[in-house]
């Protein structure tokens, strides 16, 4: 998708971003806060098979690359699967925006997302987003003891070799987000970075206040 930045910006300004990496806890805040003031939370993990339906294979070939069990998904090596997750996100980023145009015209919506710093820049302005990050280690059983997903669970236990499967998942997701990490620390973006002392009810309210809601009437 080619537009100017400006105009992106223009047209997402009702759009708020709670991005970062794995477990940093972007789904449980973003809900929350939707909660809390009765705002729509629009998941870009939940609209992935609604947007690989409207794909198609010669533009987004990852979104449409096919596995025929576990053993294939999770054989392949840490490179080939970081570089496959990277293509999978960016294939599927001008659906996103697209829906994001669409369904914020005339409310707020609160995107669960994994913009990096740089889509950061392109897409919205400072005070506009918040990175919620945790340390990119060992985060494939926090990973499945989510109730939202059960069915990765699922498929990550039917491989047959369960442990390296789980092996390799850790280690992509290591070598994707530590950069990220160090990128989204050394921004000037807020960035809030889950530890095992962190609530829902500080992260909540750091971001509450940071989005500026408490002082908004939707």
């Amino acid at each position: 998708m080619i537009f100017q930045d400006n105009v992106i910006k223009e047209y997402l300004k009702n759009v708020y971003f709670i991005t970062g990496t794995p477990c940093g806890g972007k789904t449980t805040i973003s809900r929350e806060l939707a909660k809390r003031h009765n705002l729509l939370v629009y998941d870009i993990d939940e609209q992935f098979s609604h947007h690989q339906k409207i794909s198609n294979s010669a533009f987004q070939p990852s979104m449409n690359k096919v596995f025929k069990d576990a053993d294939e998904f999770f054989g392949r090596t840490v490179e080939e699967y970081k570089e496959w997750l990277i293509d999978n996100t960016r294939e599927q980023l001008d659906f996103v925006l697209l829906d994001l145009i669409r369904l914020s015209q005339n409310k707020i919506v609160l995107c669960d997302c994994h913009l990096t710093v740089e889509e950061a820049e392109k897409f919205t302005e400072a005070s506009r987003i918040v990175f919620l990050i945790k340390e990119p280690s060992n985060l494939i059983e926090d990973y499945c003891d989510r109730p939202d997903h059960q069915g990765f669970s699922e498929f990550i236990n039917s491989a047959s070799d369960i442990e390296k499967a789980k092996a390799t998942c850790n280690a992509t997701l290591k070598t994707l987000n530590e950069k990220r990490c160090n990128d989204i620390k050394n921004s000037n973006y807020l960035w809030i970075e889950r530890t095992a002392n962190s609530t829902i009810k500080d992260t909540v309210k750091k971001v509450e206040q940071y989005f500026g809601f408490a002082k908004k009437r939707f």
